[in-house]
């Protein structure tokens, strides 16, 4: 093996530093029995061969905390037994040489515990720690620290490769320790003790209460301490040495002691073993030696750090358990992230926490539930399971992993994805279309750039080496899940014939071709390595190399494989320019969209919302190579969460690329590679989940990309790669003749408008016109829903559905208000951003909400105004009033009182113009009520300063459209016309004409009754009371309405017919009798006509004193004898469904009717005979029949 090498070099190295006298004592002390060789793992059987006592080494103060005192070289021999205890099992240095110098024995027990503090930070904290972080004096690796300052770890006590303590716990917060003899009430001791080997803890033990996956801050302390101050503490051999130095009566007494301070926990276990060594053949005696915990590891022993599975499994499920609150989904997040840690630092233990996690996973119960009831999985759910796959993509993908490691891979995750619960690869999968999604989906094949014919669209693929490492795995008869990635990257191979150059960085060798399969590209372009694999699977290897703590190779891949986008770009390029020569007639629209979609190439799998995010892994790893020297120590994980995010923005740096070109740096094509990946045309996908995902990834990169500070190298960078986009072609979202369900480039597009425009206004107008456009929803008016305002039914009813197309319409029209806003100083750009916006924007609420922007943007608080962007503002609300007049809208309603308020900030003309063109904006009653309503209030007049004449301008034009709407819609418009005619008397004439017009066949009583009462208020009692007559004949109430609503204005008619005259309430009353047969109703009618006349409005403007009419003379006679007959009429009606329960209020009933019986000469006889028909039809009745002889006799 190969540590017996190393035994070998280190026994030269020590006989090249020690004197030949010395070894030959040391070995003479060193002698023991063969039985010695009889070793375990931690507790493994043994008997040392250390002396007695160990002490301190002679250096050991060079060792401690290195800000104490200046570093020392170390030995030869430190040198050699640091190899050692760091590789070596000390079992194989025992049974390799029988006799081992004592002063090498000691190093390497010395050596052997960790040196690392980083490692003890990342065992015991879950969260990354961070010099920005404010919650980091909460994590058990600081107040572990902290209690080490405050000299809380005391009886360090190091015995073979065991490790004892004592910590006090009093308040950590306290900054000071306390003085000597006074200890806090509250302080508790802890003993804590650690086993390790081979620079790794493999086990802690603490007498306090904390369960958690990491550490406590207890064992923290002890560990720092060691490590700080390994001078301060004391080292003894193994226990099974001492033991070798007694005799029979010292190992007697040593048990003894043993068992009586400590009687009441070891004596039966004590008993126990007696009685097993006392039997001749018992197991005990039949093997050799004895277990020692303090003797090191066997060779056979797991060798790792010590990780508690147990809860890791218990806190995995209690998150789980906790659905989707956020304090649940971040935890888990900073599990991942941890896991990506231990990946980083090659630790076993990252893997082994991931297959724990992904077990919880897999067990929890909602799956099933999930499944069982068809409904799909939450979100947050959903993405901790994509980071879930992608972290074993990347432990698949270990370049260092041992062929019996990826068996072992391979049959846990094939056993996983077996699982019937167990989650598909595409959450939107529908089983009817027997569609199967692979990592290596390519955006279009040889195949089908062949079948195009003539001046066709070119295609460019980049998918190269992917059929090689996929098609075996790719043919499931069930679909993929989400471990189908990690069982394809166990079959990827890192022994590729051009792969090791790119890796080693070896830039030697002559250009030649990739494979058999891929002659169209070559390795190596212009002295550049290529890397043409397919994205995804390429950008898999560098998050895998990178995850495992590659990062130099990691970043070398990462180079090669943008240079193979460029070349793909610029190839891309030139195939469509020599397209486009040989076209006789575009086939394209004029915004770009492709006439054909049949013919037209697109990418089916987009870069920008896989899974596996190819292009953020780019970037990052380009990014994280720029970023200044201080702050690559704290540069973020690839996929942690944004809470552990550093909260001061990053700062970069050019670092050259390569020696070729010296332009070139990782800064430079992280932006590219950025660009090429947010530009990448692609089509729409087909679920929910994959859009969301979609468009998280682009605002994601878009953010990281607003980060970078620009400068002139980047700001070059930046105009080629736009330029290369708007010339792209198909393969290029912002080109020319994409298809029409490609997504749309509004963010991305926004975000190269504001980064180009000081630099290069015309080319940052140019791609924001161009991004304007939105393919899927050019042959659609308006994509709202008519009475929501939601997402039209139209565009979610198609497959496939775009579920997201409100968020991309709002993006759509934040780029559109940002150029607006660029361009109110220049009226030529205006107007053409205006157009694109007004031709591309087809969402009613969307044009209204730019609308609303421009008109903010053109009337600052703080400034003067805009007037062409106050007139584009306007014009964008005309077209808003168009789309919206025949079709409902929820938001109608503010639309029209912003017009009117934009249009007052315009001008004059602009009020007048609207009011013009009514018909074509506003329905009658918006017209005359806010329109009309508004423009002629006093605050418009003052607000424009109007002079005399542009007044009587503004109601001449507002009465004018005031008749034309009630001319066309007298019911909702009449009383808002007579409003605005009042003040002119031929238009009051001409609205009110057209109210006596339109009542006869058109207008509801309500509706002429309410014009009657204005009539009244305005001075016009006569008017009114031929509209109260008009009405009164369209009211009809039954005997038992005597709640009806009009009933109000039936006693309003009346009073005012009683007010001008006995002769008009002669003419009413008759219409009263004909429509009205309540009885309380015309009761209350005839006792207000019996009063005095009320006076409410005269001719002469006096209050008239008429004498109360009698009930004996017309028209109150016949009022009376219609009220008696309805009291009739109403009382055998009422008793024909009585029950016992409504008896009470049948008798004030007839004490009612009783009343204006009475009013007649001869009502007291006509009430009786009521009385005597009752008893005689409803004798049945006797209950109700006794209550009225009680009441009336």
């Amino acid at each position: 093996p190969w540590y017996h090498v190393d035994l070998k070099l280190v026994t030269f190295l020590y006989l090249t530093s020690c004197a030949r006298l010395m070894i030959v004592t040391c070995l003479a002390n060193t002698q023991r029995s063969q039985s010695s060789r009889d070793m375990a793992t931690a507790k493994r059987l043994c008997c040392s061969r250390f002396g007695p006592l160990l002490e301190s080494p002679l250096s050991g103060s060079r060792y401690s905390h290195p800000t104490l005192c200046p570093k020392v070289p170390d030995s030869l021999l430190d040198l050699s037994a640091k190899i050692v205890a760091e590789n070596i099992p000390f079992q194989v240095v025992e049974e390799r040489y029988n006799r081992i110098p004592e002063p090498v024995q000691r190093r390497v027990v010395f050596w052997s515990f960790p040196r690392n503090e980083n490692d003890i930070c990342m065992y015991s904290s879950l969260s990354r720690v961070t010099n920005n972080s404010n919650e980091c004096q909460n994590l058990p690796f600081q107040k572990g620290q902290r209690l080490l300052e405050l000299g809380c770890v005391e009886n360090v006590l190091q015995v073979g490769f065991h490790l004892s303590g004592v910590v006090s716990s009093s308040k950590i917060g306290s900054s000071l320790p306390l003085p000597s003899g006074h200890h806090s009430e509250s302080e508790k001791k802890y003993k804590v003790s650690v086993s390790f080997d081979r620079c790794k803890i493999t086990s802690v033990t603490c007498s306090c209460d904390s369960k958690d996956i990491f550490w406590c801050h207890h064992v923290v302390a002890l560990a720092l301490y060691r490590i700080r101050n390994p001078n301060k503490v004391q080292l003894r051999v193994p226990i099974s040495e001492t033991l070798l130095q007694m005799d029979r009566d010292q190992l007697q007494k040593f048990v003894q002691y043993l068992i009586s301070e400590h009687h009441t926990e070891v004596l039966p276990t004590a008993q126990r073993l007696a009685d097993c060594i006392l039997q001749q053949k018992s197991e005990i005696n039949r093997i050799r030696g004895a277990p020692d915990p303090t003797a090191g590891a066997s060779t056979d022993a797991d060798h790792s750090w010590h990780l508690d599975e147990e809860q890791v499994c218990e806190q995995v499920r209690s998150y789980l358990s906790q659905g989707s609150y956020y304090s649940a989904g971040r935890h888990l997040n900073s599990m991942f992230a941890k896991v990506r840690e231990m990946l980083k630092a090659r630790d076993s233990n990252g893997a082994r926490m991931l297959t724990l996690i992904t077990e919880e996973f897999l067990a929890d119960p909602r799956l099933i539930l999930w499944k069982s009831q068809g409904t799909p999985m939450t979100d947050k759910y959903r993405q901790l399971w994509d980071q879930l796959g992608g972290l074993w993509v990347c432990v698949a993908l270990n370049p260092k992993s041992s062929s019996s490691e990826k068996v072992y891979w391979r049959s846990l995750l094939t056993r996983w994805a077996s699982i019937d619960v167990c989650p598909l690869e595409d959450p939107d999968f529908r089983p009817q279309n027997n569609l199967t999604s692979n990592i290596d989906s390519d955006s279009s094949s040889d195949s089908e750039e062949e079948q195009i014919t003539g001046p066709s669209v070119p295609v460019v693929s980049n998918s190269y080496y992917s059929e090689q490492y996929y098609n075996n795995s790719s043919n499931f008869s069930k679909p993929r899940t989400v471990f189908h990635r990690a069982l394809d990257a166990v079959g990827m191979s890192w022994n590729l014939p051009h792969l090791h150059p790119i890796l080693s960085g070896d830039n030697s060798g002559s250009q030649c071709s990739c494979n058999a399969q891929s002659s169209r590209s070559s390795p190596r372009t212009q002295g550049y390595h290529t890397w043409p694999e397919h994205l995804p699977t390429a950008c898999a290897r560098v998050d895998a190399l990178r995850s495992h703590g590659y990062v130099i190779e990691a970043l070398r891949l990462a180079v090669a494989i943008v240079h193979n986008l460029k070349e793909l770009q610029c190839r891309a390029q030139q195939q469509w320019q020599h397209c486009v020569k040989g076209m006789a007639s575009p086939l394209w629209s004029s915004s770009g969209v492709a006439r054909s979609p049949s013919q037209t190439p697109s990418n089916q799998e987009g870069w920008i919302g896989h899974p596996l995010d190819p292009i953020g892994c780019l970037f990052d790893t380009l990014a994280e190579a720029s970023l200044v020297q201080d702050e690559q120590r704290i540069a973020p994980d690839v996929n942690m969460i944004g809470d552990d995010l550093p909260t001061a923005p990053p700062h970069y740096h050019h670092v050259t690329a390569s020696s070729i070109d010296y332009g070139e740096s990782y800064l430079t094509l992280a932006m590219e590679v950025a660009l090429i990946g947010l530009g990448q045309q692609r089509i729409m996908p087909s679920g929910l989940y994959a859009q969301e995902k979609s468009c998280k990834q682009e605002e994601q990169l878009i953010a990281k990309l607003q980060e970078l500070e620009l400068d002139n190298i980047l700001i070059s960078v930046l105009r080629k790669q736009t330029l290369l986009l708007l010339d792209g072609g198909p393969t290029s979202g912002l080109g020319q003749g994409i298809h029409p369900e490609s997504v749309p480039m509004h963010t991305f597009a926004k975000y190269l408008f504001s980064a180009l425009l000081p630099y290069d206004a015309d080319l940052a107008y140019n791609i924001g016109l161009r991004a304007m456009r939105l393919p899927v929803l050019e042959d659609h008016e308006d994509a709202d829903d008519p009475v929501s305002g939601a997402v039209s039914s139209l565009v979610l009813t198609r497959y496939p559905r775009w579920f997201t197309l409100g968020h991309i319409e709002t993006q759509q029209c934040s780029l559109a208000s940002a150029m607006l806003n660029a361009a109110k100083s220049e009226p030529y750009r205006l107007r053409s951003v205006l157009d694109c916006a007004r031709r591309n924007i087809h969402s009613s609420s969307h044009l209204f909400k730019l609308a609303q922007d421009a008109l903010r943007f053109a009337s600052p608080q703080d400034g003067p105004k805009h007037a062409p962007l106050l007139e584009a503002a306007f014009e964008l609300g005309l077209q808003v009033m168009k789309m919206t007049l025949s079709s409902l809208n929820w938001r109608r309603r503010e639309m029209v009182r912003w017009l009117v308020t934009c249009a007052t900030e315009v001008g004059f003309d602009a009020l007048i113009s609207i009011m013009q063109s009514w018909f074509q904006l506003f329905t009658p009653t918006e017209a005359t009520g806010p329109v009309a309503g508004t423009i002629m209030s006093s605050s418009t007049v003052m607000r424009l300063s109007l002079n005399f004449r542009l007044q009587e301008e503004l109601s001449n034009c507002a009465r004018t459209l005031a008749l034309q709407c009630a001319t066309k819609d007298p019911p909702n418009c009449a009383l808002n016309a007579l409003t605005i005619c009042e003040n002119d008397a031929i238009a009051f004439e001409t609205a009110y004409q057209i109210v006596i017009d339109a009542a006869s066949h058109i207008m509801t009583s309500s509706q002429l009754f309410n014009i009657a009462r204005y009539m009244e208020h305005r001075g016009y009692p006569h008017r009114a009371y031929k509209l109260a007559m008009l009405a009164m004949k369209n009211v009809h109430l039954t005997y038992n309405q005597d709640t009806h609503p009009a009933i109000s204005d039936i006693h309003w008619a009346c009073a005012l017919s009683h007010s001008l005259g006995k002769s008009e309430l002669t003419n009413m009353i008759p219409l009263v009798m004909k429509n009205v047969q309540c009885a309380t109703v015309l009761s209350d009618i005839l006792r207000r006509c019996s009063m005095t006349a009320p006076g409410i409005s005269c001719p002469d403007n006096k209050r008239r004193c008429l004498k109360p009419l009698s009930y004996d003379r017309p028209p109150l006679r016949q009022l009376l004898e219609a009220a008696m007959a309805a009291y009739i009429t109403t009382t055998h009606s009422r008793l024909t469904h009585i029950s016992p329960r409504h008896y009470s209020d049948f008798i004030e009933f007839l004490s009612k009717a009783r009343e204006t019986f009475l009013l007649a000469q001869d009502g007291h006889i006509q009430f009786a005979q009521l009385l005597d028909n009752m008893k005689m039809a409803y004798k049945g009745k006797k209950k109700l029949m006794n209550l009225v002889k009680e009441r009336f006799g």
